[in-house]
């Protein structure tokens, strides 16, 4: 690797093969340009005038350029991509929704199992949750530490609200089981709305 970054130095020195050095960053500028024709402000960032700057600074310093020969690897141009995307904003990475609006088989909302299997809702609207960690690496924490993670405690505003909209009106509703250790949490006492 280091013999051929050497011999890609030593040719882009000599002047003679110097656009085999600035071709990838071409196809990158000019990729990145049509890929992101509809993003205004990645067109903007990733337009070919950045480029041309950064290929005249290359050429233009020598230990610049022995560092970009090593950098590139003699025309990849993956390595190119991999170090300019972590750099780009958090456009091309949409987020994700996982609630299914209207479900194929009868067109109706869907609840998210996750939300209900791990969460417990109480009919005042109050969610009840288990702490994080509650069962990773006991080995390692102490008794105390062990017993305040088995402990319940409600989601706050913000969590609630969203786990309602994860849910459909199904898990909304009353329910009455027998011996329920919940029942006294289910309706809201002496608070003032």
């Amino acid at each position: 690797m280091a013999a051929s970054a050497f011999a890609c130095t030593v040719r882009a020195a000599s002047g003679t093969e110097s656009h085999r050095i600035l071709r990838p960053l071409n196809i990158l500028a000019s990729s990145a340009y049509r890929n992101c024709s509809k993003n205004a402000c990645l067109s903007s960032a990733l337009s070919s005038q950045h480029f041309s700057h950064i290929q005249t600074l290359v050429v233009s310093s020598a230990p610049r350029l022995i560092t970009s020969v090593r950098n590139l690897t003699c025309g990849q141009t993956a390595t190119v991509l991999n170090r300019v995307v972590p750099l780009l904003p958090n456009v091309l990475k949409p987020p994700v929704r996982t609630v299914t609006y209207y479900s194929s088989r009868k067109g109706k909302r869907k609840t998210v199992k996750a939300a209900v299997y791990r969460f417990l809702r109480l009919h005042s609207g109050l969610w009840l949750r288990r702490k994080a960690g509650y069962k990773k690496k006991l080995w390692k924490k102490t008794v105390a530490r062990k017993r305040r993670l088995r402990e319940f405690v409600f989601c706050n505003k913000t969590q609630s609200k969203l786990l309602d909209k994860m849910t459909t009106s199904f898990w909304k509703r009353r329910n009455w089981y027998a011996d329920d250790l919940y029942q006294k949490y289910h309706d809201r006492t002496n608070l003032k709305v």
